[in-house]
């Protein structure tokens, strides 16, 4: 199963919000309107970064550069920490 499209996310944040939002306005709820305003701009903030989250994991990692043993790189770092 494939992950729903970034634009679908959003745009379905955006018609939960502008339903409520319209609701607002036509009860003429200046408050609510200016609350939901604000929700709106902080859910899709913390939505973005979730989806830049998912597509992070999800993307394919890099192949480790030829001759790269973990255990040299382990013993690589052990040896700069000493230095110090």
């Amino acid at each position: 199963m494939s992950p729903r499209p970034r634009d679908q996310i959003l745009g379905n944040l955006e018609t939960v919000y502008r339903e409520a939002y319209d609701r607002a306005k036509t009860a003429r709820d200046e408050r609510r309107m200016a609350d939901l305003d604000s929700a709106y701009q902080r859910e899709q903030l913390l939505l973005e970064v979730l989806l830049d989250i998912r597509d992070t994991l999800a993307a394919k990692p890099a192949e480790p550069a030829r001759g790269t043993d973990p255990m040299s790189a382990i013993n690589t770092i052990r040896q700069i920490t000493r230095l110090r």
